[in-house]
């Protein structure tokens, strides 16, 4: 009967470096090289699929996993900024139910902003829209939008009566 391989290599201090495929809590994310008790590897990490063994060629296959979602992080960020570009400036139009004071029957909120800027072919989530307040009167405002944590663009909002778009 011939011998099975380890799945493991250990290391001087008694652990084993594993790379982990899932993200695992106090231990480290997906992709990450880490140094844990043999037992713990071997009975726990790798039956259940959040570890592999630190083979070379597994630590290659990552290697090339990261440098792709680099690249995805890339062209995503270059699509985000773009995107931003073309909400910069814009000028858009919601009507909604007033009275003759200006005051809204109901509020304008992210919802209508976004279906408003679907209209001109732009197509953002309602969370990506930061109000300062509840739009409750008709009038000019200034909107932004927040892409990412750091790609943000500001639109002018007109918030018209019913039937007084032009």
């Amino acid at each position: 009967m011939p011998r099975r391989q380890k799945t493991v290599f250990m290391k001087k201090e008694g652990g084993v470096e594993v790379l982990l495929a899932k993200d695992v809590p106090n231990l480290g994310r997906a992709g990450d090289l880490v140094t844990v008790r043999p037992g713990y590897a071997r009975n726990y990490l790798i039956p259940y699929g959040f570890a592999v063994a630190a083979t070379p060629a597994n630590v290659k296959r990552v290697e090339k996993y990261r440098e792709r979602l680099a690249q995805l992080e890339a062209e995503r960020r270059r699509a985000l900024e773009k995107l931003a570009d073309q909400i910069a400036g814009m000028e858009i139009h919601v009507e909604a139910a007033a009275n003759e004071l200006g005051h809204l029957y109901g509020s304008v909120g992210p919802n209508d902003i976004v279906e408003a800027l679907r209209t001109h072919g732009i197509a953002i989530e309602p969370d990506m829209v930061r109000l300062e307040g509840v739009i409750k009167q008709t009038g000019l405002y200034t909107v932004k939008v927040q892409l990412a944590p750091d790609i943000d663009a500001e639109l002018s909002l007109w918030v018209v009566p019913l039937g007084d778009v032009e």
